[in-house]
C-alpha cells in the first residue's frame, strides 16, 4: 500500500458533524471532483458495496485529506474511533498502541481519564465516499483510455501518411501515462499491428512513433522475433543515428529489450553503424539518460566475445577513456565494465596501452569510487600491464598505481581484490631493484 502525505497541515477536529460542514470547511481539499457542495461526495453509503482497502490499494498514491490520515501509520483510515482527547485514530493501531502499555494519547501525549474509544462514523462515511469518488473516477477514465486505444488501433489499419503519425503520437502519449492502455494494446492484438509498420519503405516520422510506442510495452517472444528481422533492425540503427534524442533513447531501449529477451547473439544486430551511433551517445554528456541507455546497450553487446574486434576497431577504446573522468558511478561501472570485456581480446588490450590516457585515467579510480569499480579497474590494468609489462609497468607507477594498490591491501576490500593488488604490485616492481621501487614510489615513510 502506498504511503499517503496529507494535502493541507490545517488543523481539523476529527469529529466532523456532517458531510454539508465538511466540504464547506475545506476537509476534502475542496472536491476537485466535479460539481460543489454536498453533490461532491452524494456516493455515500449507496457506495457501501465497495471495498475500502481495495480502492486505496488499487487508486494511484494522491494527496489525501489530513483528517482521513491515522497520526500513528500515516495511512488512511477503514475504521476510525475517537479517544476522549479528541483525537481520533485507527482502531488496529491505537488498540497495538495500548497493548504495548501506554496510558496515553499517542499525538497530545495526554495521559487518557477515559479509555473508551467511540468509532467516528461520520468520518468513516467520509472518508469512503471521497475514495469511491476518486475511485469511480479512475474507472471511468480507465475505460475511455481503453475505448479511445481501440479506436486508434482500428484506425490504423486504414489510414496514412501525416493522419498514421498523428495518431501514433496519440497512442505513445497513452501508453506512457496509462497502464490500462498498455494492456488493452496488448490484448487486442496491437502489437503486431504497430509491429506490421516497420518496414523497409517506413517513413522515419512513422517509425520514430512506432518505437516510442513499442519501448513502452511488455513484449512476447514472437513479438523480439518479429521485430529483429534485418529490415526492420537496420531501420532502428537508422532511427537511432538520426532521430531526436528522444527517440534515440527509445531506439537504444528497445533495442536492449530484444536483445536480452530472446535468445538471438547480439551480433546479428551489433551492426558498425550501431555501434557508432551508440558512441555518439554515451558522448553526449547534456542527456544523460542517454548516456546511461548507451552504456547499458553496449556491454550487453560486448558480452557477445565475437563484437568486441568490431568495437576496438571503431575506435571506441580511447572514446570511453576519455568519457571516465566526468562520468558518476553508476556510468563508471558501465564503462569499465564494457573496458574490462574489451581487454580479453588482444586488439583491446592493444588499444587500452596505446590510448595514452588509459593508464592515468583508470589508476586514478581506485578506491576513489565503488569496490566494484576498484575491481574492474584492477582487472583492467591487470590486463595491460600483463601485456606490456615493461612499458606499462613503468607508466603505472609513475601515474601512482603503487601507492594506491597499498591502499588496497590494507582496506577492508575483499581478499580477492587484495590477491590482484598484491600481484600486479610485484609486477610492477619487477624492472626495478627494491630500493629504486620504494624511492620511484615514494613509499619510503609507508614502508618503515
Amino acid at each position: 500500500m502506498p504511503m499517503y502525505q496529507p494535502s493541507s497541515r490545517r488543523e481539523v477536529d476529527s469529529q466532523v458533524l456532517d458531510l454539508e460542514t465538511a466540504v464547506k470547511d475545506g476537509v476534502l481539499g475542496g472536491g476537485g471532483g466535479g460539481g460543489g457542495g454536498c453533490g461532491v461526495i452524494a456516493t455515500g453509503f449507496g457506495s457501501e458495496k465497495l471495498d475500502l482497502k481495495l480502492m486505496i490499494e488499487e487508486l494511484e498514491p494522491m494527496d489525501v485529506p489530513m483528517v482521513f490520515i491515522c497520526p500513528i501509520s500515516l495511512e488512511p483510515m477503514h475504521d476510525p474511533v475517537t479517544l476522549c482527547t479528541g483525537q481520533t485514530y485507527e482502531r488496529s493501531n491505537i488498540l497495538k498502541w495500548f497493548s504495548l502499555g501506554h496510558c496515553t494519547c499517542p499525538t497530545t501525549m495526554q495521559e487518557l481519564w477515559d479509555d473508551s474509544m467511540t468509532p467516528n462514523k461520520t468520518l468513516q462515511q467520509l472518508i469512503h465516499s471521497w475514495f469511491s469518488q476518486k475511485y469511480l473516477a479512475m474507472k471511468k477514465r480507465s475505460e475511455d483510455v481503453q475505448g479511445r486505444v481501440k479506436e486508434i488501433l482500428e484506425n490504423l489499419k486504414k489510414i496514412k501518411g501525416q493522419a498514421r503519425v498523428q495518431a501514433l503520437k496519440e497512442l505513445r502519449q497513452v501508453v506512457q501515462v496509462h497502464g490500462t492502455a498498455k494492456k488493452t494494446v496488448v490484448e487486442n492484438g496491437g502489437i503486431g499491428l504497430i509491429s506490421s509498420l516497420l518496414g523497409p519503405f517506413t517513413t522515419h516520422a512513422v517509425g520514430c512513433e512506432v518505437i516510442g510506442v513499442l519501448v513502452n510495452l511488455n513484449l512476447d517472444l514472437n513479438s523480439m522475433s518479429d521485430l529483429l528481422q534485418p529490415a526492420k533492425i537496420s531501420l532502428m540503427v537508422d532511427i537511432l543515428n538520426e532521430g531526436s534524442i528522444e527517440t534515440k533513447i527509445n531506439c537504444t531501449r528497445l533495442i536492449g529489450m530484444l536483445i536480452e529477451g530472446t535468445d538471438f547473439a547480439s551480433q546479428n544486430v551489433a551492426s558498425l553503424s550501431l555501434l557508432v551511433g551508440l558512441l555518439r551517445l554515451v558522448k553526449d554528456k547534456k542527456h544523460p539518460n542517454g548516456v546511461v541507455a548507451g552504456l547499458n546497450l553496449l556491454k550487453t553487446i560486448c558480452s557477445h566475445e565475437p563484437v568486441r574486434n568490431s568495437f576496438v576497431n571503431v575506435g571506441a577504446v580511447p572514446q570511453l577513456v576519455e568519457l571516465i573522468p566526468g562520468l558518476n558511478n553508476e556510468c563508471l561501472e558501465l564503462v569499465l565494465h564494457i573496458l574490462e570485456l574489451l581487454s580479453s581480446t588482444p586488439e583491446g588490450r592493444l588499444a587500452l596501452k596505446d590510448c595514452p590516457s588509459t593508464i592515468p585515467n583508470v589508476v586514478k579510480l581506485l578506491m576513489k569510487a565503488s569496490e566494484n569499480c576498484t575491481q574492474l579497474a584492477l582487472s583492467i590494468l591487470w590486463s595491460i600491464c600483463k601485456f606490456a609489462p615493461e612499458e606499462c609497468a613503468s607508466l603505472a607507477v609513475d601515474a601512482g598505481l603503487a601507492a594506491k594498490l597499498l591502499l588496497v591491501i590494507q582496506s577492508g576490500c575483499n581478499p580477492v581484490l587484495k590477491q590482484r593488488s598484491a600481484e600486479l604490485l610485484k609486477l610492477c616492481s619487477l624492472n626495478y631493484t627494491t630500493t629504486i621501487f620504494i624511492s620511484k614510489c615514494k613509499l619510503t615513510r609507508t614502508i618503515q
